[in-house]
C-alpha cells in the first residue's frame, strides 16, 4: 500500500468516525449527548473542560488548502508570467555575456555583467514592491476580520455571552436566532419554528425546518437529512434554537468539503481584461523576437550569439514587468484610501466593480432614514391613544427571543418612558409570564407570544405584524369597548386610516390578541394564529437623514442611479423617497413582480425606481434582471433578507453592524451606514480604475510602437539601433517612472460617470497611439544617422572604412546615446500627455510623485553619458550641446502628433482614456 493510499484511507476513516459521532448524537437523547462531551444543560462548567475539549476535538477554524499565506504571496510576486520571462532572459545573458567571455575572451570579448544585473534588478524591484503591496492588503483584511468578527451566543456555566466563533469548542451550548450563522455541526436540544438554509451544503433552495427530536424509525440517506442536526456555514432563516456543538473546524461537514475543493472566485471582467492584455503582449513578443533575431543574424555583421543577445534585450523592452505591481499598487492604494473614508474592502478586485457601478439598489431603512424608529402613537382602531394597545405590544416585543429590531426597541423604550405617568404600564414583566412563542418569519411577517397574567391566571396569545397580515388572521375587532365581528366595511375603514398614516411617511403595524386555554401551553404554532381580535395599531416614524438628499444628489452626479428595494409599505417608502429627492415614475410591488415573465421584468426594472413589499428572492430577481440588461449593480444590505440579493450583485455592500450572514456575503464593508460614505468610496474606486487604465494603455501603446521601431531600425540600419544593455537600462528607468502612476491625480471628468473594463478599447488605443512613437523614432533614426552624427565626424557611416574600426564604434555609440536620450525624454514626457483627456500642465497637472519620478528618470538617462566609466560600461558617448536643439524638435513633433491624434480619437470614439 502506497503512502498516498494510506493517507487516503486515514482521511476516509476519520470521516467515518465524524459521521458516526453525528449519527449517534442525532439518535441519542439530549442528556446522553451532553454527558458524552463533558457538558450540561447549563453549558460547559469550567475552563479546564473547555481546553480539554479543544485539545481533543480541535479548534473551530477551517484551514483551506488554497488559503492565501506569506509563502504563496512570495511565489506569486516573484514568479508571474513576465518575471519568468525576465529570469529566463537573465540566464541567457549570464551565458552569453559572462560565462562564454570568461572561457574565451578572444572570441567573445570581456565579461559584461550589466545586462544580467539590470534585468535581475528589475525583477527584484517589481517583485518586492508587489509583495509589499499584497502584504499591506492582507494586513488590512486581517484588521477587517477583527473589526467585523462574527460572534456566537454561548452558554457556559449558566451564563450567556457573545464570543468569537473560532473560540467555540465541542460541548458548548449555543443559542441561535434568525440571522445567525451556525458556528459548528450541532445537535439541536430545543427548537421553536426553526428554519435553516443549508443550500450551500446540499443545494436545497428552500429552508429546512429543524426539530429537537427525530423519528427513530425514519430513513436517513445522508447525514444532512437528520432534522435535529444543523451544520456549520448554514444560517438561521427564522425561529430560535438551543444546540450543543458536536463537531468543529476542519472536521465539520463543510470543513471536509473545503479540504477537497479549493474554490476559486469567478474572475471579474477586470481580471479577464488584465489577463487578455498580458496574453496579447506575450504573443507580440513571441512573434517579434524570432523575426528580429533572424534579421540581425542574417543582415548584420554580427554573430548569431550577438543577434540572440539583441533579440533577448528586445524581449526585456517589450515585457511590462511592472504590470502586476502597478495593478496591485493601484488596488491597494485605493483600498487604503477607501479605508480612510470609512470604507473597508474585503476583496481588492471588488474595487473595480465598485467604481464601475451604475445602479445602486438599497433598502431605505437606515440608509435614507436615521435608523432610529420612533414610536409616535399607540392607537385603538378609532385612532384614539390607548395604553392597552401599548401594553400588549410591549409584552410581545419584550418576550420574543428572536432578533429585536428597531420597532421592538422603540416599543420597549416608549413603554418604559410612559410607565411613570401610566401605572398600568409599570413593571409589566413582573405581572406576566411568557409561556411560548411563534417566532417571526418573512413569509408570515408577524410573530406571536403566549403570556399568562400571574394574578388572574389568564392566558393570552398576542400577535403583532404587518397590518394586512394581521387583518387576514382576525375574525373580530375591539371597537368602542366591545368585541364585534370583523366585516369588510370595518376592514376598509381600518386600511384607509393606515393609508393616511402611510402617506405621512409613517410605518404602521397592527396588534391582535386571542384568549387561549391552559392546555395550549407549549404547543402553540402558526395554526393558532387565527380567529384573533384586532385591538389597535402602532405608528412609527423613521425620519429621513439630514444628509440623505445631498448623498442622493452626489450619487446622481456620479452617474449612479439609486433604486429602492424594500419589504416595507409602498406608501411609507414613497413618502420617504419624496423627502430625499428620489424621483420615481411608478412603484412596483412584489406581488406584481411574480406575474411578470423575464422579458417583461427586464423592461420594468429599467422604468421603476421603487420596489416595495418584496421578499428576499424578489430582491435577488430584480438585481439579476438589471445585470442581464448590462448594468453593473451594487446592493447595500444589512439584514437576513438581504443575503440572497447580495449574492447575485456585482458588488455587495454591508455595514459592520449588519447581521452575520450579510457581513459574510459582502465585498465592501461601510463603517458608517451612510450614502455619503458610499459616494466617497465610489470616487476612490474610479480613481483606482483610472490609474490602472492609464498604465495599461500607455504601456501597451508604447510597447507596440517600440516593436515597429526596432523592426524597421533592424532592417534599415547597418547596426543594431541600441545595444542590448541600453535597452534593458532604458526599460528599468522608464518602469521606475511608471511606478508612480498609482499616486497620480485623476481628472474630475473621469470620475463623473461609471466606466467598465474593456480590453477592446485598449486594443484600439494601441493601434492609434503606438505608431506615433514609431514615426518619431524613424525620424530620429534618419536625423541622427544621416544628418547630426555625420556633421560631427565629417562623413557618413558608409564612408568610414572597415579598417577604421574605432570610428565605427564611436559613430554607433553616439547614435545609441542620441536615441537612448530621445527615447527616454519622449516616453516620460508623453506620460503627462497620455494620462489626461485635457491639455497637460495648462488644464491638468500630474501628481507630485509623477513629476518627481519623470524628472528623475530623464535626468539619470541624460546625465549618465557624461559619467566616466559608467558611460563606457553602457557603451555611451557624450553628446555635444547642439543635440539638445534636435531633441527639442523631436519632442515638439511627438507632442503635436499625440495631441492631434487625441482630438481625432475623441471625435471618433467620444472618449479618450
Amino acid at each position: 500500500m502506497t503512502k498516498e493510499t494510506q493517507s487516503l484511507t486515514k482521511i476516509e476513516r476519520k470521516k467515518q468516525i465524524i459521521k458516526s459521532r453525528l449519527e449517534l448524537a442525532a439518535k441519542s437523547n439530549a442528556l446522553d449527548v451532553l454527558n458524552n462531551y463533558n457538558s450540561t444543560s447549563r453549558g460547559i462548567s469550567n475552563t479546564n473542560i473547555i481546553e480539554e475539549n479543544r485539545q481533543e476535538y480541535g479548534i473551530n477554524k477551517i484551514s483551506k488548502k488554497g488559503a492565501d499565506n506569506v509563502g504563496k504571496r512570495l511565489v506569486r510576486s516573484f514568479f508571474n508570467l513576465f518575471n519568468i520571462i525576465l529570469i529566463v532572459l537573465s540566464v541567457i545573458s549570464l551565458i552569453i555575456d559572462v560565462i562564454l567571455p570568461l572561457h574565451n575572451s578572444a572570441k567573445y570579448g570581456e565579461a559584461n555583467y550589466a545586462t544580467m544585473i539590470i534585468i535581475l534588478t528589475m525583477v527584484l524591484l517589481s517583485s518586492i514592491i508587489h509583495f509589499v503591496q499584497e502584504q499591506k492588503s492582507a494586513s488590512s483584511a486581517n484588521k477587517l476580520i477583527e473589526i467585523i468578527e462574527t460572534t456566537c451566543l454561548v452558554e457556559r456555566n449558566g451564563i450567556l455571552k457573545e464570543i468569537p466563533m473560532d473560540e467555540i469548542v465541542v460541548g458548548d451550548i449555543v443559542h441561535l436566532a434568525a440571522g445567525d450563522i451556525i458556528p459548528g455541526d450541532v445537535r439541536i436540544l430545543h427548537a421553536k419554528d426553526l428554519f435553516v438554509s443549508q443550500s450551500s451544503l446540499t443545494g436545497e433552495s428552500e429552508p429546512i425546518e429543524k426539530y429537537a427530536n427525530i423519528n427513530e424509525n425514519g430513513t436517513y440517506d445522508n447525514i444532512t437529512d437528520y432534522h435535529n442536526l444543523a451544520f456549520m456555514g448554514s444560517n438561521i432563516i427564522s425561529g430560535s434554537a438551543k444546540a450543543v456543538v458536536i463537531v468543529t473546524g476542519n472536521d465539520t461537514y463543510i470543513g471536509q468539503v473545503a479540504s477537497k475543493v479549493n474554490e476559486k472566485q469567478v474572475p471579474t471582467s477586470f481580471e479577464k481584461g488584465i489577463k487578455k492584455v498580458s496574453i496579447m503582449l506575450t504573443v507580440i513578443m513571441a512573434i517579434i523576437i524570432p523575426i528580429v533575431f533572424l534579421i540581425i543574424g542574417l543582415t548584420k555583421q554580427n554573430s548569431w550569439v550577438e543577434a540572440l543577445l539583441f533579440a533577448m534585450s528586445i524581449a526585456v523592452g517589450l515585457t511590462p514587468e511592472m504590470l502586476p505591481m502597478i495593478v496591485t499598487a493601484c488596488l491597494s492604494k485605493g483600498s487604503i484610501a477607501m479605508g480612510k473614508a470609512k470604507t473597508i474592502v474585503k476583496n481588492l478586485n471588488s474595487i473595480q466593480n465598485f467604481g464601475s457601478m451604475d445602479i445602486l439598489c438599497t433598502d431605505k431603512t437606515g440608509t435614507l432614514t436615521q435608523d432610529e424608529v420612533i414610536l409616535e402613537r399607540h392607537l385603538d382602531v378609532n385612532g384614539t391613544e390607548d395604553s392597552h394597545v401599548l401594553k400588549y405590544a410591549f409584552l410581545n416585543s419584550y418576550y420574543q427571543t428572536g432578533l429585536k429590531n428597531l420597532l421592538d426597541k422603540s416599543i420597549i423604550k416608549r413603554t418604559l418612558d410612559l410607565a411613570d405617568e401610566d401605572k398600568t404600564l409599570d413593571n409589566l414583566e413582573l405581572h406576566y409570564e411568557k409561556l411560548d412563542e411563534v417566532p417571526f418569519d418573512f413569509k408570515r411577517k408577524r410573530m406571536s407570544v403566549l403570556v399568562k397574567h400571574l394574578a388572574k391566571e389568564k392566558t393570552t396569545l398576542i400577535t403583532k405584524g404587518a397590518v394586512e397580515e394581521i387583518v387576514n388572521i382576525c375574525s373580530k375587532i375591539y371597537l368602542d369597548g366591545k368585541v364585534i365581528p370583523l366585516d369588510r366595511k370595518i376592514v376598509r375603514k381600518v386600511l384607509n386610516k393606515v393609508e393616511e398614516f402611510g402617506e405621512e411617511g409613517m410605518r404602521v403595524i397592527a396588534i391582535a390578541s386571542r384568549k387561549m386555554s391552559i392546555d395550549a401551553v407549549g404547543k402553540i404554532s402558526v395554526d393558532d394564529e387565527q380567529n384573533m381580535t384586532l385591538i389597535g395599531y402602532l405608528t412609527f416614524l423613521d425620519p429621513p437623514k439630514d444628509s440623505a438628499e445631498l448623498a442622493i444628489q452626489k450619487l446622481h452626479n456620479l452617474g449612479v442611479e439609486v433604486k429602492i428595494l424594500t419589504g416595507d409599505n409602498p406608501l411609507v417608502t414613497r413618502a420617504v423617497c419624496a423627502k430625499v429627492g428620489i424621483t420615481y415614475n411608478r412603484i412596483l410591488l412584489g406581488k406584481d413582480i411574480d406575474k411578470l415573465n423575464e422579458e417583461e421584468l427586464a423592461q420594468e426594472v429599467e422604468k421603476t425606481q421603487i420596489f416595495a413589499k418584496l421578499s428576499p428572492d424578489q430582491k435577488a430577481k430584480i438585481i439579476t434582471a438589471l445585470r442581464k440588461n448590462g448594468h453593473v449593480v451594487g446592493y447595500m444590505g444589512d439584514g437576513i433578507n438581504d443575503a440572497p440579493a447580495m449574492k447575485v450583485a456585482d458588488v455587495s455592500i454591508s455595514v459592520d453592524t449588519a447581521v452575520d450572514i450579510a457581513k459574510e456575503s459582502a465585498n465592501i464593508i461601510l463603517l458608517e451606514k451612510d450614502l455619503n460614505v458610499l459616494a466617497t468610496g465610489i470616487i476612490e474606486g474610479r480613481k483606482t480604475h483610472a490609474n490602472i487604465n492609464k498604465y495599461v494603455k500607455m504601456t501597451v501603446s508604447s510597447n507596440f510602437g517600440n516593436t515597429f521601431s526596432i523592426l524597421l531600425a533592424a532592417i534599415l540600419l547597418p547596426f543594431v539601433p541600441l545595444a542590448a544593455v541600453q535597452i534593458v537600462f532604458l526599460n528599468l528607468i522608464y518602469d521606475f517612472c511608471c511606478g508612480a502612476i498609482p499616486w497620480d491625480n485623476v481628472d474630475k471628468e473621469f470620475i463623473q460617470k461609471p466606466r467598465k473594463w474593456e480590453h477592446k478599447s485598449i486594443f484600439k488605443f494601441m493601434l492609434w497611439f503606438g505608431p506615433i512613437s514609431s514615426v518619431v523614432d524613424i525620424l530620429t533614426f534618419m536625423i541622427l544617422f544621416y544628418v547630426f552624427i555625420p556633421s560631427i565626424f565629417g562623413m557618413q557611416y558608409k564612408q568610414i572604412t572597415e579598417a577604421n574600426v574605432q570610428v565605427q564604434i564611436e559613430f554607433k555609440q553616439m547614435f545609441w546615446t542620441g536615441w537612448l536620450v530621445v527615447s527616454m525624454w519622449t516616453q516620460t514626457i508623453i506620460i503627462h500627455f497620455l494620462r489626461t483627456n485635457k491639455i497637460p500642465i495648462i488644464k491638468s497637472n500630474a501628481s507630485t510623485a509623477i513629476i518627481i519620478a519623470t524628472l528623475t528618470g530623464t535626468a539619470i538617462v541624460t546625465s549618465i553619458q557624461y559619467v566616466p566609466k559608467i558611460n563606457n560600461y553602457l557603451q555611451l558617448r557624450p553628446l555635444p550641446p547642439l543635440f539638445y536643439a534636435w531633441l527639442a524638435l523631436f519632442i515638439f513633433i511627438y507632442i503635436f502628433l499625440v495631441e492631434l491624434t487625441k482630438l481625432i480619437y475623441k471625435k471618433r470614439y467620444h472618449q479618450f482614456l
